[in-house]
């Protein structure tokens, strides 16, 4: 099957030939006929499926074919996604496949002043997609109506349980309008996202494409069994000797983050973090230098788990296994995208064993195994305890790998605490001032 055999208007299936897509993935060929036929959906897909041009077409068709004046503070369709960089990503794939369609859309999200997003909603716009926290601020400040939805989507249902956005959910519930069309997408279907399902969807039908937490299957796994400290050299050797076109570095926490930021630039691989105590600009920023290839190595926490759509991730590498065996999934989702094939790569120590047998047990698969070795190296900033310091990053561009903004002649050394200091050359003769 082909988008121009599902129903799909001329103006949108122009768009879509203009980025090359002429063959809609398995989500895509099964919800999309339903959800222009008016039904409540209920999608069951892993990441990286393409669910946001799954309800993302439908959508844009019935606005467009059902035109109607945008009412101040009142949008026509609701999406709610869990962070805000998934709001970004979903706002930017609605303006691509609704070029000059004359749609507006607006992303509502916390973290950011809320100005301009009310300045957006004042302007009136047909969709918001929004993070439920500032949602409910602005609702709550009289700046935001649902009364007039015709379409509400909850996207990454189950990660938004996870996050802990329950009670914000039910209080939009209570607050959306009997009548409208309603889709809800999962990746897993836990007992709580049936209960929700239930209370949202009306007669919906089942568009599920892959077998809960099931990983994607273009995706080649392994397992590199290592210690801790050893994790930086492993790193870094297979950033030296893979083809590496785009990698993401998964780590547990923010501070795990920067000590390999840190490490990697010691060794002049230029690398950005994504996590969040970056501000929302950084993260922007971090996100568009590494789509574009300018920066190939992003580390990041979980909060990159989900809605991070970047096609050419060659490798996902989980420098530390995730809490969560179902994150494990997500993570790796990352690559192997827009039928590509990637690379997942996990090093586990042996404090890491038993999360490995809970993700083998979820994903009813025994993953192969290596083992690896470091060499001795001096211990520097990223094996220590404590703060991290801070580098200032290169200005990526064409030519980064050759200038790295740490010239072998300037680089700075990391002296250990205690460690004294080194004496000055015999030829060396002090200028004092006479």
């Amino acid at each position: 099957m082909k988008f121009n055999e599902m129903g799909l208007i001329a103006p949108i299936l122009e768009n879509l030939s203009g980025i090359g897509h002429i063959t809609p993935t398995a989500i895509q060929a099964s919800a999309i006929p339903l959800l222009l036929q008016g039904n409540d959906l209920l999608g069951i897909a892993q990441t990286g499926t393409g669910k946001t041009a799954a309800f993302s077409l439908p959508i844009i068709q019935h606005l467009i074919t059902n035109r109607k004046l945008t009412m101040s503070g009142a949008p026509r369709v609701l999406i709610i996604a869990p962070t805000r960089e998934l709001c970004s990503q979903i706002k930017e794939s609605l303006d691509t496949y609704g070029n000059n369609l004359n749609l507006k859309t607006a992303a509502i999200f916390g973290g950011v002043g809320q100005a301009e997003q009310v300045k957006n909603l004042k302007a009136g716009t047909d969709i918001v997609v929004a993070t439920p926290g500032r949602l409910l601020d602005l609702i709550d400040q009289g700046q935001m109506r649902l009364g007039s939805l015709e379409i509400f989507v909850l996207d990454e249902a189950d990660r938004m349980l996870d996050l802990g956005f329950s009670e914000e959910l039910d209080k939009i519930i209570k607050n959306l309008p009997a009548s409208k069309q309603t889709m809800l997408f999962s990746a897993t279907m836990p007992k709580e996202i049936e209960g929700l399902a239930r209370r949202l969807l009306k007669n919906p039908k089942l568009a599920q494409v892959a077998p809960t937490a099931t990983t994607v299957e273009k995706v080649e796994q392994k397992i590199i069994f290592c210690k801790r400290d050893d994790k930086f050299q492993l790193l870094r050797k297979i950033i030296k000797e893979e083809e590496v076109e785009l990698v993401i570095v998964f780590t547990k926490t923010k501070n795990s983050a920067d000590k390999v930021k840190e490490y990697l630039l010691h060794h002049r691989i230029p690398a950005a973090v994504f996590h969040g105590d970056k501000d929302q600009k950084d993260r922007e920023r971090a996100l568009r230098n590494f789509k574009a290839g300018s920066m190939k190595v992003l580390i990041a926490t979980d909060i990159a788990a989900r809605g991070i759509d970047v096609e050419d991730v060659s490798h996902v590498i989980n420098f530390e296994l995730p809490m969560e065996a179902e994150s494990y999934v997500h993570r790796i989702g990352r690559t192997a995208r827009a039928g590509k094939e990637g690379k997942a790569i996990s090093f586990v120590d042996e404090a890491e064993k038993s999360i490995l047998e809970r993700i083998e047990k979820l994903i009813q698969l025994r993953l192969p195994t290596e083992k690896f070795k470091g060499n001795p190296e001096a211990k520097g900033i990223w094996l220590e305890a404590g703060a991290v310091r801070k580098v200032t990053a290169p200005t990526p561009g064409k030519s980064q790998e050759k200038s790295a903004y740490i010239d072998h002649s300037k680089r700075q050394r990391v002296v250990e605490e205690g460690a004294p200091k080194p004496k000055p050359h015999p030829g060396f003769r002090s200028r004092k001032k006479r």
